[in-house]
């Protein structure tokens, strides 16, 4: 029984708690997280390693009036727990319970909707500006991890909050881990600092010497900032955070409550921007997360003895076990990632080929750019990215690929509905934003075997070319998969009432749609390229039948239905029927993938109960 977590309804409860509670409370929430998380899955390594220092932040600072910002916010249970949803938390990532993330329409303690890394300093000293313009008194602190802290978004924040002079704090969650390890000159830089303890005993060892010496102590203290840039240099060579403008404090054990508390009372007298260097360990408390931190950053549900999970064959597998294949037979061909090597497939590629691997860390511009260049210098490269983080290229797809029609293979992984992580990460506006850019070429492979068959294709294209396919196994088996054309659509099946045309995931969908249609003759094509369309072939089918459905995992907006209405509205073809299946110009919650998919009506069954239920002609007259 959690006793003293059950006394815990807000941060005010928190604060009149004894030390000694303290640390057996941070125990019965990481109690609570295993038990949730292993029903539920989620997050797991990060927000057992931030229980302490979640804790501590709500005992030093005076929540929800001083406002928290939580980077990414992979680790904000136990904030969820602490801030009055402890009786929630057991319907965190299901459909209708809490998010896994800070959501603002939750709680007066979440102050920014979060899910993506490096945008906390940003969104931080936006506010910290405004409470200054505004006169207002509160703090705001930004918790950032190690590994976002190498996103370009977060290094340009620290510039600008540094030359700011503003009352903000940032605390530098360093647990040496992001979802893969960190790489770059970033986490080799708190490396040093962690292991050069000496700056901060010299430092204070110093001040107390100093300060005992007649007549002259307290001058030389006075005189302490020539001091310390001295010792720093010396210790440590270069402090970073101080020289763009931070005080730094730090480095200090983020599981040691009472060293915590000392040093954020420290900061808050302290004018100006402060960094605070935490040193967490990622899965603290739960020693198959401790071990396996990778595998448990996101989990699905899991046996909390053993930290077994039900593993099936998957789309990421599947793509970085044909890339080893293919690059064992053409040397120039290599991997790129932004901090996503296991989540994307690549850890066996990155073991096999260790000189054509490259992990850039947290910058998918960077990864991009980067691609770039190798394509333009004679490599074929390969990016797999997850869908709701490419959108974070979208410029360097324009500017930096597609306008000089760079032959790059990006994979566009979780694609789709991804589930439980919710709006942040659903992958739904790939299609669409992708459709719209010049010389780019998007496709979207039905099952495994065509998956194989587009990064075949596509590497040896020429051209920029981006594959997109969901997260998790198949929805349905086909007997066999025709070899892939440039432009050309798949007939799937022969018939003459209704033209179905779907794309990805979606043609096993159009399978079970006819399965439960049976009574009509459906003629469904797999298009397989959103870009360039297979016009011929599709206007061809909706001619011979008159009507046509079009299935998609992505927003209506510039996907597949928009472009095969643009296609009827500009053939010569007259009195079809079009309904589009998909989803509308919303951002789509959290929860299971096919409860996601039966509440937006994806389901075969909810397809095929909602054909043609409306009466929308479309009849094109030409002058």
């Amino acid at each position: 029984m959690n006793k003293i977590l059950e006394q815990i309804n807000s941060p005010e409860d928190l604060r009149r708690l004894k030390m000694v509670e303290k640390k057996t409370l941070c125990n019965e929430i990481r109690n609570e997280i295993i038990d949730v998380t292993s029903k539920n899955g989620g997050h797991v390594a990060s927000n057992l390693g931030v229980v302490e220092l979640t804790v501590v932040l709500h005992s030093v600072f005076n929540t929800p009036k001083d406002k928290i910002i939580w980077d990414v916010g992979h680790q904000c249970y136990a904030h969820k727990i602490l801030t009055g949803r402890r009786q929630e938390f057991k319907t965190i990532r299901q459909l209708g319970g809490i998010s896994g993330f800070p959501k603002i329409c939750e709680s007066e303690y979440d102050n920014f909707n979060t899910g993506h890394s490096s945008t906390s300093i940003s969104v931080a000293t936006g506010m910290a500006r405004a409470r200054d313009i505004l006169k207002e008194d509160y703090e705001v602190i930004a918790v950032i991890g190690d590994g976002s802290l190498t996103g370009g978004m977060a290094l340009e924040a620290l510039n600008d909050a540094g030359s700011s002079k503003t009352n903000i704090k940032v605390i530098l969650n360093d647990n040496e881990m992001s979802i893969s390890k960190n790489v770059g000159g970033i986490p080799l830089y708190l490396s040093k600092i962690r292991t050069k303890t000496g700056y901060t005993r010299s430092n204070r060892k110093i001040k107390q010497i100093t300060n005992k010496i007649p007549f002259i102590g307290k001058p030389i203290v006075s005189f302490a900032h020539y001091t310390k840039q001295i010792i720093k240099r010396a210790v440590i060579h270069n402090m970073y955070f101080e020289d763009i403008g931070f005080k730094y404090l730090g480095p200090v054990d983020g599981h040691d409550i009472k060293k915590l508390e000392d040093i954020l009372e420290r900061s808050k007298k302290i004018k100006g921007p402060v960094l605070i260097h935490v040193v967490t360990k990622k899965g603290k408390g739960y020693k198959l997360a401790e071990e396996n931190p990778d595998k448990f950053h996101g989990i699905s549900a899991y046996n909390k003895e053993t930290g077994e999970t039900k593993r099936d064959k998957d789309y990421s597998k599947v793509f970085g076990n044909r890339l080893i294949e293919l690059a064992r037979k053409d040397e120039k061909i290599v991997a790129v990632t932004a901090a996503m090597r296991d989540g994307t497939g690549l850890k066996e590629f990155a073991k096999e080929f260790p000189d054509r691997f490259f992990d850039v860390g947290i910058a998918e511009q960077h990864a991009l750019g980067l691609i770039a260049g190798m394509a333009k210098a004679g490599l074929k490269p390969v990016l797999p990215i997850y869908s709701s983080f490419l959108q974070r290229g979208y410029d360097q797809i324009v500017h930096d690929i597609a306008l000089s029609n760079i032959p790059v293979t990006v994979c566009i992984d979780r694609a789709g509905i991804v589930g439980n992580d919710g709006e942040t990460h659903q992958g739904l506006l790939d299609l669409s934003f992708l459709s719209s850019i010049p010389n780019v070429v998007v496709m979207a492979p039905k099952n495994f075997e065509e998956l194989e068959k587009m990064l075949e294709f596509g590497l040896n294209l020429n051209k920029p070319v981006f594959i997109r396919y969901p997260r998790g196994g198949e929805n349905y088996q086909f007997e066999n998969t025709k070899n892939i054309e440039f432009g050309k659509a798949e007939l799937i099946q022969e018939g003459t009432d209704l033209s179905l045309i779907a794309i990805g995931k979606m043609v096993g969908r159009a399978k079970e749609v006819a399965n439960l249609l049976s009574e009509k003759s459906i003629e469904i094509i797999n298009a397989r390229f959103l870009k360039p369309l297979d016009k011929k072939t599709i206007l061809k089918s909706i001619e011979k039948t008159g009507q046509v459905i079009t299935l998609e995992d992505n927003l209506l907006k510039g996907g597949l239905g928009s472009a095969v209405i643009e296609s009827v509205n500009n053939s010569r073809l007259k009195n079809i029927k079009v309904q589009t299946f998909g989803y509308n110009d919303i951002f789509v919650e959290h929860g299971k993938v096919k409860e996601v998919e039966e509440k937006y009506g994806l389901t075969a069954g909810k397809i095929s109960e909602n054909v043609f239920t409306f009466t929308e002609i479309w009849d094109i007259i030409y002058q």
